[in-house]
């Protein structure tokens, strides 16, 4: 059993828990993602791994209630344990690939849209441990939607922007990223998007604007987290990839959106009752 060392509620739908998995903490790097089960009976879910910490032996995760099995996980609380935390599995962010001297010259610029915002931090920490502050932009649709937003701003450039204008910038990230880029003169070297699946397909389009190569975490398309139920199958440069095998992470240039999309909607079960669960695993953005 792995318990719950600590919950923080983020807004009315939104999470935040500490699990003791040791092992997993010890071998975790970001990008990636674990897979839990609530109890014996219920649904596996994929969750991408928000923070670790190998000393406490923890892992922090972030659930948004979307239905069924993620109202579950919502529910426990401080004390409770899950059944399962398997993982990490997943490929890391290909930021781990690059050398000393190739971070010290990359400025990164990242775009978290929602809950997307959770599983930029450990990417955004990761370059900070190693002496690089990268940009983040944070959209969400109020400021009252905002998540991590604290968390970030002690490892980034924190840019804000709303859909109402009730804080930061006000229209959406790619309003944010034209202004950072043609009006402020920033300069960047690679982009990494996370968040709902047609705000990256977006900001993807206009990070090519700039020539930005760029990254993007199709996490949300994950059930059963091996590769196995087929479910995650999206295409990639014209090539069929399966999510959580080959990614979660891709060349935003070269996924099929749109098919990704149609995917996304394609699992989504409708539960007659609250006692039916579904399997529309988009717990993280």
């Amino acid at each position: 059993m792995f318990e719950i060392v600590s919950k923080r509620v983020l807004s009315p739908a939104i999470t935040e828990m500490k699990v003791h998995a040791p092992r997993v903490a010890a071998s975790a790097k970001p990008g990636q993602f674990v897979i839990v089960r609530v109890d014996e009976e219920g649904e596996r879910i994929p969750l991408t791994i928000c923070d670790y910490d190998p000393e406490a032996g923890t892992v922090t995760i972030v659930t948004q209630t979307v239905g069924y099995s993620s109202g579950k996980i919502n529910a426990l609380e401080k004390g409770d344990s899950f059944a399962d935390f398997a993982g990490p599995l997943g490929r890391p962010s290909d930021l781990l690939d690059l050398t000393e001297e190739e971070l010290k010259k990359r400025r990164v610029l990242f775009v978290a849209g929602g809950v997307g915002t959770a599983p930029v931090y450990p990417q955004a920490k990761w370059l900070h441990e190693h002496g690089v502050t990268p940009d983040v932009i944070i959209g969400a649709k109020t400021n009252d939607l905002f998540t991590y937003v604290e968390e970030m701003k002690k490892v980034a450039n924190v840019h804000l922007a709303t859909d109402d204008g009730s804080e930061g910038f006000h229209g959406m990230v790619t309003g944010l990223m034209e202004q950072l880029i043609e009006k402020e003169g920033r300069e960047f070297d690679s982009c990494v998007i996370i968040g709902p699946m047609i705000m990256m397909k977006f900001a993807a389009r206009q990070a090519a604007r700039y020539g930005l190569p760029t990254m993007v975490s199709l996490n949300a398309l994950m059930v059963d987290g091996t590769g196995m139920c087929g479910a995650c199958r999206v295409s990639v440069g014209g090539e069929t990839k399966f999510t959580c095998v080959d990614g979660p992470e891709f060349d935003g240039a070269l996924v099929d959106f749109d098919e990704a999309m149609r995917r996304q909607n394609m699992y989504r079960n409708h539960p007659k009752n609250h006692h039916e669960p579904d399997k529309e695993c988009k717990c993280n953005g």
